[in-house]
């Protein structure tokens, strides 16, 4: 299908028309996919970037001088070079490919953290964190003697700020956040929250997996210091992801992994490091999905955040006004500004078994903890029913679900 094909009005049919998957059904129904926040389905664009990396240019990459290897070479880089666009890095050495969200904090705590963290120093989270975003920085406090304080979370989902600038002080060092919460949806006060820490003089990462895909990003006027991606909720493949750092730091940290690619000279009683971003990138990387991911963020371009954002916010409040029509069920995550996730909780019915029963719908969203075990402890809850909207998800697509809730509650209660 050919990318051209894109009106410049938004029009959610002509949309659906590059996601081949939205075609099939699931247990003799359409499929409703509202598993977004998860991962996010591909369009053919993606598709094709994938299949023609291996049919037309399958090479190793940044080490031959054949012509495979040089087209292969130049399709990962020029990935670099979008992907710096498209968060405005300063400079492309500053974009280091990861696998996801999760290597590139824990490549931050193994080399920045662990290098310049020290007993009596202190590490910030909040209380909506990913496990990814609070087991490495746990693990770095045993390594180091350093503390892991948490920014509390309120009734709407939203971060107690107070209590944040009660916590920030001169021994805090790092301050680790979500941008927006996997669970709740909350767009947090990002920007407030690294000025704040920048004048303690702690370094703030953020962990955009959520807000990358709905949200304009640009890490130069937000000032963070490391900003990490997850291609596959960018409607990218899995098993790429990407980590911004500020020049002067990367440059200052260790290496993560050793092997091929990081290094410059190496003999057996010495190791040199390559230069950036190379130094962070280890062996034969993903190259094929970073290829890939390059094809996803031009697509998300051709569309337009903006109006992508307009009609995920639009389906969210449509959303929201249906479930709130529904007896006995209560939402988790009722903050000001979201993105479009809707959780909720049914009055004596668990997740799991409302998930089973959606599921014979065709109706796919996804049930219990999300990854966020301490926050669902928060709201006394063992976990919610979570739809999540992309910019392929429809109203019609919400009915489908909201009466699929109507047949489960009757079977379940």
């Amino acid at each position: 299908m050919s990318t051209t094909a894109l009106h410049i009005a938004f029009d959610v049919d002509q949309v659906r028309r590059h996601f081949p998957i939205l075609n099939r059904e699931v247990k003799g129904k359409p499929l409703v996919y509202f598993d977004n926040a998860a991962t996010t389905q591909k369009p053919v664009e993606v598709i094709d970037a994938l299949t023609s990396y291996y049919q037309y240019f399958n090479a190793n990459i940044h080490r031959g001088i054949h012509s495979l290897a040089e087209e292969a070479t130049a399709a990962y880089e020029a990935t670099r070079d979008t992907v710096q666009q498209f968060i405005n890095a300063k400079q492309r050495e500053e974009i280091i490919f990861t696998r996801g969200v999760t290597e590139s904090i824990n490549l931050v705590a193994y080399t920045w953290a662990r290098t310049n963290l020290k007993a009596g120093d202190e590490i910030i989270i909040s209380g909506m964190e990913h496990h990814s975003n609070i087991v490495p920085w746990q693990l770095i406090t045993e390594m180091t003697g350093a503390t892991l304080k948490v920014i509390p979370v309120d009734d709407n989902g939203e971060l107690l700020m107070d209590e944040f600038h009660k916590l920030l002080t001169e021994k805090v060092k790092l301050v680790s956040v979500v941008h927006a919460s996997n669970s709740l949806g909350t767009i947090n006060p990002v920007k407030e929250i690294i000025d704040a820490a920048h004048k303690v003089g702690a370094i703030v990462m953020l962990d955009g997996a959520q807000s990358t895909v709905h949200l304009d990003i640009d890490v130069q006027e937000l000032d963070c210091d490391f900003f990490a991606i997850s291609s596959h909720k960018v409607y990218g493949p899995t098993g790429i992801g990407v980590l911004y750092g500020k020049r002067a730091l990367l440059e200052a940290m260790p290496p993560f992994m050793g092997g091929g690619e990081m290094i410059k000279d190496v003999t057996f009683e010495k190791t040199t490091w390559n230069e950036l971003p190379y130094k962070f990138e280890a062996g034969t990387p993903n190259i094929a999905d970073t290829v890939a991911l390059k094809a996803a963020i031009d697509f998300v371009q051709r569309i337009g955040k903006k109006q992508i954002r307009m009609h995920e916010e639009q389906l969210l409040q449509y959303a929201t006004e249906e479930l709130q029509s529904i007896n006995g069920i209560r939402l988790i995550g009722t903050a000001k500004q979201k993105v479009s996730v809707a959780s909720f909780v049914v009055e004596g019915v668990h997740p799991q078994d409302l998930g089973i029963l959606l599921d014979n719908q065709g109706v796919a969203v996804r049930t219990g903890h999300h990854c966020t075990q301490p926050l669902m402890n928060r709201f006394d809850i063992p976990g919610t029913t979570r739809a999540s909207f992309a910019m392929y998800n429809t109203k019609d697509e919400i009915d489908v679900m909201i009466a699929g809730l109507h047949k489960a509650i009757k079977l379940l209660r």
